[in-house]
């Protein structure tokens, strides 16, 4: 089992940048694909951005390409997500999540943080 906290959200104005944070602890932390996700209140959680574990593979969702860039550093078991341009629409909770490969669909992700809370204001 791998546990996730996930930081690094906050209130920010539309145009701003924020840089999420997923630590990773537990045996074989840094062995696992790891994803983004997010939730708006009365959405349904929707696929963010992933990595694979050598970080040679990172899909996004069509809606953050261009903005958002997400990266790993397996010696501090650590993901990250730089989230540039933000837009009000991107206001939700944001969730990490562990998973035997990187892939769009919440269902293969098997570990999940608390999620943090980014707000953006217009």
């Amino acid at each position: 089992q791998v546990q996730l906290v996930e930081s690094g959200g906050g209130l920010v104005q539309a145009g701003g940048s924020l840089r999420l944070s997923c630590a990773a602890s537990g045996r074989f932390a840094s062995s696992y694909a790891m994803g983004w996700f997010r939730q708006a209140p009365g959405k349904e959680r929707e696929f963010v951005a992933a990595i694979s574990v050598s970080g040679s593979s990172t899909p996004y969702a069509d809606s953050v390409k261009g903005r958002f860039t997400i990266s790993r550093d397996n010696a501090k078991n650590t993901v990250y997500l730089q989230a540039n341009s933000l837009k009000p629409e991107d206001t939700a909770v944001y969730y990490c999540a562990a998973a035997i490969v990187a892939g769009l669909s919440p269902d293969i992700y098997h570990n999940w943080g608390q999620g943090t809370q980014v707000t953006v204001s217009s």
